[in-house]
């Protein structure tokens, strides 16, 4: 099991969270955190286990040393996400490149 000073600090950011998180988002139920399996591994805790009084843990496959906080809402809200188009660029004309200058070359003093 990892220090009890690491895990006292997990403790307090992940209450930290959850209380940001209820603040926001009143109308949702917190049940869960998500964090990668190699932390939960790491810190001797087990999946599915209570964390927080009513928190779960649940690995997740997400990115390590980040977790998430896991609620029956949906946090997409009213506005539609953008999706990106990969456009590629081709040129008509093949422009070719100038050389560069020659720089002067000093001898060592």
């Amino acid at each position: 099991m990892a220090e009890t000073s690491k895990v006292g600090h997990l403790l307090e950011r992940l209450s930290q969270g959850v209380a940001a998180h209820d603040r926001e988002n009143p109308e949702h139920h917190t049940w869960g955190i998500g964090m990668a399996y190699f932390d939960i591994e790491r810190l001797g805790l087990e999946e599915g286990e209570e964390i927080l009084p009513g928190i779960v843990l649940r690995g997740d496959g997400g990115m390590t040393g980040q977790f998430r906080i896991l609620c029956d809402g949906q946090h997409d809200g009213s506005a539609a996400e953008e999706e990106e188009e990969a456009v590629d660029a081709v040129a008509e004309q093949e422009v070719p490149a100038e050389p560069l200058p020659a720089r002067p070359v000093t001898p060592p003093l």
